[in-house]
């Protein structure tokens, strides 16, 4: 990476401030700037500031336990729709925070490279939320005009104190899920004649390869750097911190890709 020799703010201050602001349109044009100032070098590796324990969020959407989301409907129709794309723009806004929050929290034990690394996934759910909102909108609705859940960000919650939980729990289950259930959504958005929605999620189904990836990589040099195995360990993190099961059906080949084994998972299957 080449470095400038002018900084002039931390890399911490500036997630941080991202972090905290509450408009997700914001949100997502300021996480890009700071990948960007970090790429070309215009921050500092300095960790000065701490993280909030909870990011900026917009007065709507409405946050709901999981027990308490309405049902859905059908995904052919329009209510159907406009639901299944406002749980995903949810996710992904969420997203930008678990990415955000992984550079800033940890990066400073860890390295220049995990800090770019997860930058990067910070700027690729920026764009992907984009992405969603203005599709969303297309569809006459809007990010907020739905509840959305409140479990997403419980996982950061659980996981402040370890970057090897949160490696673990983040990457490399919540998001590894995405490569399971991805493939039936797309295909049930083409079934429905949307292929700009399909593009968006093949995109996404792309991206999310490498950012599990990342995660796998430096959950690995974790391991080795506390002279652990590295499945023994993922699967007491896991164990330990995730309420959830890991439940099958897996899609096996785009976890393999993004560097997670079946004798990684199955176990906790």
């Amino acid at each position: 990476m080449s470095r400038s020799p002018v900084k002039t703010r931390s890399v911490a201050s500036a997630i941080r401030e991202a972090l905290l602001e509450c408009d997700p349109r914001a949100k997502a044009m300021m996480t890009r700037k700071v990948a960007r100032d970090w790429r070309l070098g215009r921050l500092s590796f300095v960790f000065d500031v701490a993280m909030p324990t909870v990011p900026g969020r917009p007065e709507a959407p409405e946050l709901l336990p999981p027990s308490r989301m309405p049902k859905r409907g059908k995904g052919g129709s329009e209510r159907g729709r406009i639901a299944l794309w406002h749980a995903l723009a949810h996710i992904e806004f969420v997203a930008i925070d678990l990415a955000l929050d992984m550079a800033g929290r940890f990066g400073g034990e860890m390295d220049e490279r995990f800090v770019g690394d997860f930058l990067s996934v910070a700027a690729d759910e920026a764009m992907h939320y984009a992405l969603i909102d203005r599709h969303l909108r297309g569809l006459g609705s809007h990010y907020g005009a739905l509840p959305a859940h409140d479990g997403l960000w419980e996982a950061a919650g659980k996981t402040s104190h370890d970057v090897a939980a949160r490696l673990a729990v983040v990457p490399m289950v919540l998001e590894a899920r995405g490569l399971d259930v991805t493939p039936a959504t797309l295909d049930r958005v083409k079934a429905n004649g949307d292929e700009r929605g399909a593009r968006i999620l093949q995109r996404i189904l792309d991206d999310e390869i490498r950012h599990v990836r990342f995660g796998a990589i430096h959950f690995a040099e974790v391991a080795e750097r506390l002279n652990e195995s590295r499945n023994d360990l993922w699967k007491t993190l896991v164990s330990r911190h995730f309420g959830g099961a890991v439940k099958p059906p897996f899609n096996d080949s785009a976890r393999l890709a993004a560097g997670l084994p079946r004798d990684l998972y199955a176990s906790l299957a």
